[in-house]
């Protein structure tokens, strides 16, 4: 703290001293408060000078109040729209400088907050069409920025002029203050009988305390050399005793209120409104005289010990304050790294790639609930945040548009197919008309997709070319439906002859129940009502006897499936093609794990007990698998015998 140096024969009282000694400590805490308050407030205030001693700075204290006020106009201002900003700025601006301040910036705030989101949001909706480019977005024309600009210009002029005057009444009131020093000195200097000047003495008191503000670099030393001369003064003078009790008295009585006011500030909740009612009751402490020299060091260490306090809880609130600007800190810190985990490079199809963008989105989503982080690392960690955005959703736009121009290539392929199948449909070469849609069914598998706005036509297009020729197809074969009673009956007749088996001889038994099944098997249809009906009699009757009979695993999926070939066949041949293409893959898998395996083994050595269980046991994997590619192979067969 800066202040003049005063005659060195000159001596402090002890509440002078005192009050110099709190003037320390309260500057201490104002410095370490300060940080907090420029960190929570989005205009950064002017440097604050020096106050008087024994209180906290005045221009500091303002700060922490406007940082309240802020945070009570902000949901106001928040709710408005961009138009509706402008339209308040263009009310207040009018008002006083002092009292629209933190109006005009907040207003400021929000409204090119709410301008960036409105052209994020023109920019997602350019973005949305599929032949849209990044760098050709251009945003509107905002007439509303040059509105807002032009107001807040003529507020700049007008807090400009609004300083300029404010410092030149501070330079006014120093010189006046000046001014009564040297008279106070002279009167204290006089040779004459100072106490006919006490009259003279008190207007010079009263002329000061009506003085308003001085520059905050002279004000600490300008207050003590007042407080010197007047004490000096009243030293002075050969007074009636009992007028200067009476004053000392007065002045006890006012002192005793004042650290009664203040202890009654430290049950209040709100402690930044405690300190700033903390400031005015150390003004009107400056402004009373002194007390009895017994009385001065008690009433002042009472009323230090208060403020130092209140000034305890006020630092801890701003503490708390970025105690959860450290955690917001965290917490967006935790969602860059889930946005920066994201692995754009194995998200391959649209769903992956919608999956991952509404996760982008909730995390964009949780980012706006938090509050600022500190000061120094919050646009830091916004930028962090900015920059994982961006770099996801440019990949997601390349990801579109390659797939986009592979859908084009793949649409004219299936047009090609579509073509071929409706060039096949009126065909009655049924065997090899049948194994080319086949193969042109395959094909369309193979193609990867299409535009949503062409894949339906193209498919119902195709499909129903196919369907035509299958259709076409079955009714040729219709002319059969005459025999279907006649196969009824005779098939009824096997089911019988399978429940009357003997199973005393296995071998006879199995062997009869084959002729059965093969002879079932060759009866052609039967009507579709009884169908199912004279199949379930059948499936019964066989599972019954494969049970009397205890024939092993393979042996019973074989005959299942011979009759599952019965309802394959009558929902036509393409069912049949599929589901052998189905078995050849499934073999040729087995035959390439068998390969494996086999290839595994000779790098094996029956050296050593465990060595030769896991070759064995290899082995046994291994005749697993011939067994049942052997079993896959027999049902291949059967397929290609009924087709």
């Amino acid at each position: 703290m800066n202040s003049l140096e005063l005659n060195k024969e000159s001596k402090l009282s002890p509440e002078q001293s005192a009050m110099e000694e709190t003037q320390t400590t309260l500057q201490t805490v104002s410095e370490q408060t300060n940080e907090a308050v420029k960190d929570a407030s989005a205009d950064a205030s002017p440097e604050v000078p020096a106050q008087e001693s024994g209180s906290l700075d005045a221009e500091q204290v303002e700060v922490q109040q406007d940082m309240e006020v802020e945070k009570n106009l902000a949901a106001t201002y928040a709710a408005l729209d961009r138009a509706g900003l402008v339209d308040a700025l263009r009310k207040i601006v009018s008002q006083e400088v002092t009292e629209v301040r933190e109006d005009v910036e907040l207003i400021k705030q929000f409204f090119y907050k709410k301008q960036k989101q409105e052209l994020e949001e023109q920019k997602k909706a350019f973005l949305a069409n599929e032949d849209a480019v990044e760098s050709d977005f251009k945003p509107e024309k905002d007439n509303l920025e040059d509105m807002l600009k032009s107001l807040l210009g003529d507020f700049k002029a007008k807090k400009a002029a609004y300083a300029a005057r404010l410092e030149q009444e501070k330079e006014n009131n120093l010189l006046q203050k000046q001014h009564i020093l040297e008279q106070m000195r002279m009167l204290t200097d006089s040779t004459d009988d100072v106490a006919a000047h006490i009259g003279e003495f008190k207007d010079l008191q009263q002329k000061w305390k009506t003085i308003g503000a001085v520059p905050a670099t002279v004000s600490t030393d300008l207050w003590k050399q007042y407080n010197l001369l007047q004490e000096k003064f009243w030293d002075l003078i050969k007074i009636n005793n009992e007028l200067r009790e009476y004053d000392f008295k007065k002045n006890l009585e006012a002192k005793l209120l004042l650290c009664e006011a203040a202890e009654k500030l430290l049950s209040e909740e709100d402690v930044v409104a405690a300190a700033r009612q903390l400031q005015k009751l150390h003004e009107e402490w400056r402004e009373i005289g002194p007390v009895a020299r017994e009385m001065r060091e008690e009433i002042w260490n009472r009323f230090k010990e208060t403020t130092a306090e209140i000034n305890r809880k006020h630092q801890n609130h701003f503490e708390k304050l970025r105690q959860g600007e450290e955690e917001n800190l965290a917490r967006k810190e935790v969602l860059c790294e889930k946005l920066e985990a994201i692995d754009v490079n194995e998200l391959k199809t649209y769903a992956a790639w919608d999956t991952a963008t509404q996760t982008v989105k909730d995390l964009q989503e949780e980012w706006r609930t938090i509050g600022f982080a500190p000061r120094k690392s919050n646009q830091k960690v916004f930028e962090r945040y900015r920059q994982a955005c961006d770099e996801f959703f440019a990949k997601k736009s390349a990801f579109y548009k390659e797939l986009k121009a592979e859908s084009v290539e793949n649409l004219e392929k299936k047009r090609a197919l579509c073509e071929q199948a409706e060039a096949l449909k009126d065909s009655t070469d049924w065997k090899n008309t049948t194994d080319k849609l086949v193969k042109i069914q395959s094909d369309w598998k193979k193609i990867g997709p299409v535009q949503k706005k062409y894949s339906d036509d193209l498919w119902k297009r195709f499909i129903a070319a196919c369907d035509y020729f299958f259709e076409q197809k079955n009714k040729n074969f219709s002319n059969q439906r005459s025999e279907e009673q006649d196969n009824l009956k005779r098939k009824k007749e096997i089911v019988e002859k399978i429940e009357q088996i003997d199973v005393t001889d296995v071998d006879a038994a199995h062997a009869l129940l084959k002729e059965l099944m093969e002879e079932f098997k060759n009866v052609g249809h039967v009507p579709f009502k009884d169908k199912d009906k004279i199949y379930k009699a059948y499936r019964a009757a066989v599972d019954k006897l494969f049970d009397a009979l205890n024939l092993d695993a393979n042996n019973r999926r074989l005959e299942s499936f011979r009759t599952n070939l019965e309802d394959m066949s009558a929902k036509g041949e393409q069912k049949l093609y599929r589901e052998r293409e189905k078995l050849i893959r499934a073999c040729e898998h087995l035959k390439s794990e068998i390969a494996t395996y086999e290839n595994n083994i000779g790098f094996f050595s029956s050296t050593s007990k465990k060595a030769d269980s896991m070759l064995k046991e290899m082995e046994r994997k291994i005749e697993g698998l011939k067994e049942e590619c052997r079993l896959i192979e027999q049902k291949i067969g059967m397929i290609e015998e009924k087709l």
